[in-house]
């Protein structure tokens, strides 16, 4: 589905990656994980196409490296950024439109089923984006990339700084997305939901792979998460 090779990537004269390498299987769900300012929001932009980068990116068997934003977009990628970023001026309807799209002819993901798996953005379906809480923000987040119809949906930071409940209901989707065979690059820091989740985990330390393995190997090892994961 999507991999990534010796990736490279840098602001300005700043290297921030430094050959980062990593795949994702049809259906499977892969983390990112490291401390803050370790180069996994940069690897997110570099594959979206929202940042140069160094190294080979193929997605579906097609190399997307260099190629602009939108066009990796529509070639099935979903992306969910890190502090939401809705249209602020928009309905939640329109946000919602504004990004829907059939992949090869078939619309899995339209406002019916969006409001099914979300009933509140349907309660709120005329507010504006900049009324809605964080919790319903990220909902809609998450709406306006399935709208896209993508094979894989990337989430960063999934469900930072949203109340337990709000937690809580985005990863009872998330289960429920995988279970439909969505894949899924995550973000997030909740160690322990990731890994009731996850197919697999990348651990970047300094903008280098330090680590990948599965969920119970991470769960088993708490020296991994002392020395890559805790402030």
């Amino acid at each position: 589905m999507l991999l990534v090779e010796d990736l490279h990537a840098a602001y300005g004269p700043a290297p921030v990656l430094f050959g980062v390498s990593l795949w994702i299987g049809a259906g499977e769900v892969v983390t990112l994980l490291g401390r803050n300012g370790m180069g996994k929001t940069t690897t997110v932009k570099a594959v979206m196409g929202l940042l140069p980068g160094r190294g080979r990116i193929e997605f579906g068997g097609r190399r997307i490296a260099g190629e602009p934003p939108y066009r990796i977009a529509k070639a099935g990628i979903g992306l969910v950024p890190e502090g939401r970023q809705v249209f602020p001026t928009l309905s939640v309807e329109e946000n919602l439109v504004a990004t829907s799209a059939a992949r090869r002819g078939v619309a899995r993901w339209s406002l019916p089923e969006i409001y099914g798996l979300f009933p509140r953005l349907a309660e709120r379906r005329q507010h504006l984006g900049s009324q809605l809480s964080g919790g319903e923000q990220q909902m809609l987040a998450i709406g306006r990339a399935l709208m896209t119809n993508p094979s894989l949906v990337i989430l960063d930071e999934a469900t930072e700084g949203l109340a337990p409940l709000v937690r809580a209901e985005i990863w009872s989707v998330l289960a429920t997305l995988k279970g439909e065979g969505l894949s899924i690059l995550l973000i997030d820091k909740n160690i322990d939901a990731l890994a009731r989740l996850a197919d697999r985990h990348v651990v970047l330390e300094k903008g280098r792979v330090v680590w990948t393995g599965g969920s119970r190997d991470l769960v088993a090892d708490p020296t991994l998460r002392d020395r890559y994961l805790h402030v």
